[in-house]
Parts: C-alpha cells; structure tokens; sequence
C-alpha cells in the first residue's frame, strides 16, 4: 500500500470514512461512557466542598483515563497530574506523524460538573442517563464530559486512515465550572511540555443550530461571589421592630442599585463595559440573518399577564445577539437568609445574602473587575450595616477574563467551512458565546500566535446547568468528524 501523499487535501471518501469511523465509535463506545460518567454527581468544587472524600471527581478522572488508555493509540502517553490542594487534570501526548512539523495542536475539555438544579422532567433526573431520540439527557454530558471522548476519536480516525497530522496533546481539567483557579498552576507546570503550540481545539462551547459547524468568536468573563447585608444579631418580631431596624432587604436593593439600572439591566459602570469591534456587529448581523427570531424564542419562556409569554429584554436579534455576548449583566443565582414560605412568620430577617453572577465583556479583565466591583457594593453602606462582597476564586484570580478570538488564518476560515460542508451541508456559522472558559484567554496570552477553533455541543435547549441538560447525539458525532478534518489540513 502506497503511503499517503500529506500534502495533499483529503479526498472525498476519506472525509466520509473519517464521518463513519467517528459514528462507529459514538455508538459502540462513547455514549456507553458517557452514560456512566453522567451518573456520577462529580460537581466542581464550588458545589462540593467534599470533593476529595467524596470521590467522584476521582471516578470520572480515572474512567476516562482508563478508556483513553484502553484504545492502545501507537505513541500515546497521559498521566493523571495531582498538584497538592488542587483538583487534578489528564494531560496526554501523541507525537505526530506529520514529517517536518514542530507544531503542537492543544485539545481541551472538563469532567467537572454544575450542581443539580431542580424542574428536572420527571423522567429524568441530574444523574439518571437517559438517551432519547438521539439525545443522552443527563448533567455534564454536553458540558462538558464528551471533549476527551470525541478528542480521541478524531485522533484515531486520521490514525486509522493514514491521514498525517502534527503532534497533539490534550488538557483536561477538573475545575471549570468553579472558575478554572486550579488551572493556572498546571498551566505554569505544563507550559515546557506543551511545546508550540499553533492550534487550539476548546470542546467546551456552544451552537446555534444543530444544522452547521459552529465556531465561537468571543467568550464573556465572569465574576461571581456573595453579597451579604447583616442588620441583626437575630430574627426580631416585624411587628416591634419594622419602622425601625432598616431592612436587610432594602439595603442590598440599594447597594445593587449602584451596580445596575433596575428599569432596563444595563450595568451602571463604565469600567465594566468595553467597545465592541466592528468585525463581531458584522457577524452578529450575519448569524441573525441566519437565526432569526428563534434566538430568544427557543428559550422557555413563562406565560405572561396577557397570556402571552414573558417578553424578552429585545426582539431584535441583533441586539439579542450583542447582549449575550458583548454587554455585562447582572444575575442573581441564589439566596440566603430567607426561610422557605411555608416558615415564613412574621419575623424581621437578620440578613439577606444573594449570590450574584456578573457576567463582563470579552476584553474586561475578570480580577480587576471583582476587586471594583468589591469596592462598588461595599463602600459607605446605608445605615451603616455590615455589607461585605466574597468573590468567588483566589486572590488575584477572583474572576475569570473573557476571550475574543484573534483573526483566523486563511487555511483555518478555509478548512473550517469545508468541513461544515461535509459534514453538516451548510456553510460554516460564527457566534459569540455569553458563558465563559477561563483557558482561552491563559493560553492567548501565553501563545499570542496560536489559532483557536472553540466549538461545542450545546446548541438550541441542551441546557447546561439547568434542568433537562442533554447532549444532541448526532451533532456530536460530526463535530467530532470535523474536529478531525480541521487537524489534518493544520499546514
């Protein structure tokens, strides 16, 4: 058998057998493993303080360890990395069997998990697999437990046929959804071994549609922490003291009012908005084009006064598009100091504490804006009560630094649309994503020339951190045959 030309681009069979190899597994062997890993509650240390004792990250580092290794890939080498107090990562390595290429392509993924959330369909359940027309229902398998799984199957699938391709090592981290604040440590650590690196493959982000490849331009950071307003010792009679004892409540309203405009969302701050360039307007508009109004209508909307559902904040989907992605927002994702309603006497609370999730432009850096927004929540409290703000993370990683991706190279803009076109029959899509992968803006600045190619499963209702989570089976099988078409035209 003559060797293969790698000069060459591939050939139509050998796309279609790249398409097959990866169906072939996706069904033999990956939704098998995930439907395992999906019934392992192993959350991220933000939502299991427990984690060591508890195990699980442990069981779904060492299942996936022992699947990759199980493949006997010629060359491959992968260690489980444990720094001391720190969640551990898989890293593995395979040479590359591209002659003269000193390059090195980084694929990335997490094992770790959101916690469980409620509403959940009653047939199914956080960690209860379920698969469904197409779709293996479950938390964590589409965010992001599959990325190793499909990162090895591409591999394998140039392997397979032959097809040459540059040295790949792969990072796998157990920290994500808590921030990534294990993730620099390892990076310092791993940076010798990472080599050149010229290509990123990030598994972890999203789609707009399940009909094309989707690749993510921009990343919006986030910082997340505690705000908690202390105005007694202990719950008081609200009959004896309302009117007098300021409420808890009413303070943190006004300190947040600081942060936000109430009437329309728009976060007050200058420092925590950013310019957005011209090139992401532009491609706003393009994917609106393609979208349309499904962009917020896919969302599960209430029932309104009218009858109706609940309006969003724009129907443009333009500006839909812009608000996700380019315009800080405030959340509340939890509370504290409130008793359920069913225990709900007539008693002044002693403190109201929320949980906040600030999400910040792509070009916003995540630590500077946790330190302002700290001083911001709380400086010259009203009625001088105890207000404090505990950001999420460590000191000088307290928030986490959105991502906006550098200009492709022709060869990347090129293949990527090839391979959406194989694949999926439609032109390639590109969409900024609202969520946050801490990763992309470390390796950015630590390989300034490396191209990036951030895709993911999670496209229209998968999800991820809420109820009914599911991973669109059949969109997962050609991205992984994407995946790898877009390394073996690496140049």
């Amino acid at each position: 058998m003559n060797a293969r030309d790698p000069s060459l681009p591939l050939q139509m069979d050998e796309i279609g057998a790249l398409g097959a190899f990866a169906e072939k597994v996706w069904d033999d062997e990956i939704v098998p493993a995930l439907t395992d890993y999906i019934a392992v509650p192993a959350k991220s240390p933000m939502f299991d303080a427990d984690w060591q004792a508890n195990g699980y990250i442990e069981r779904v580092i060492r299942d996936a360890a022992e699947w990759v290794e199980s493949k006997k890939i010629a060359g491959l080498k992968l260690e489980v990395i444990r720094l001391e107090g720190r969640t551990p990562v898989i890293f593995f390595e395979l040479p590359g069997t591209k002659a003269d290429s000193a390059d090195t392509v980084v694929l990335y993924g997490h094992l770790d998990k959101q916690p469980e959330f409620n509403g959940w369909r009653a047939d199914l359940g956080p960690w209860t697999p379920k698969y469904e027309d197409g779709k293996l229902y479950g938390r964590g398998g589409a965010d992001d437990g599959y990325a190793i799984y499909a990162s090895i199957t591409a591999l394998m699938a140039l392997d397979q046929q032959g097809i040459a391709r540059p040295r790949c090592v792969g990072l796998i981290e157990t920290c994500e959804e808590s921030g990534s604040y294990d993730l620099p440590a390892y990076i310092d650590l791993l940076k010798p071994r990472l080599g050149n690196v010229s290509l990123v493959v990030c598994l972890d982000s999203g789609a707009g549609d399940y009909d094309r490849l989707w690749m993510t331009t921009s990343l919006r950071g986030m910082v997340s922490g505690v705000l908690k307003v202390e105005v007694l010792t202990e719950g008081i009679h609200s009959g004896d003291a309302s009117g007098v004892v300021p409420s808890s409540f009413r303070i943190l309203r006004q300190v947040l009012d600081r942060l936000e405009d109430s009437k329309t969302g728009r976060l007050l701050p200058e420092s925590f908005h950013c310019e957005i360039p011209g090139v992401r307007h532009e491609q706003a508009r393009a994917t609106a084009a393609i979208l349309k109004e499904e962009v917020y209508k896919r969302l599960p909307w209430a029932c309104g006064a009218d009858g109706g559902p609940v309006l969003p904040v724009t129907s443009d989907p333009v500006e839909v598009l812009l608000n996700r992605t380019w315009r800080p927002t405030l959340s509340v994702t939890g509370v504290d100091g409130f008793p359920e309603l069913k225990n709900a006497g007539n008693v002044l609370r002693p403190y109201t504490a929320f949980k906040l999730s600030l999400r910040l432009p792509p070009l916003i850096d995540g630590n500077e804006a946790a330190l302002r927004l700290k001083a911001l929540l709380e400086d010259n409290a009203p009625y001088n009560a105890k207000v404090s703000f505990v950001p999420d993370g460590r000191p000088g990683a307290f928030g986490a630094t959105g991502w906006n991706t550098p200009e492709l190279s022709p060869w990347l803009s090129q293949v990527l649309d090839a391979a959406s076109q194989a694949h999926f029959g439609q032109p390639v899509g590109y969409i900024g994503q609202g969520g946050t992968i801490p990763l992309m803006s470390m390796l950015q600045k630590g390989f300034p020339a490396a191209q990036m190619m951030v895709c993911g499963v999670l496209g229209p209702k998968s999800n991820a951190h809420g109820p009914n989570e599911f991973l669109h089976v059949p969109y997962g099988k050609r991205l992984t045959a994407a995946v790898a078409q877009v390394i073996a035209a690496h140049p």
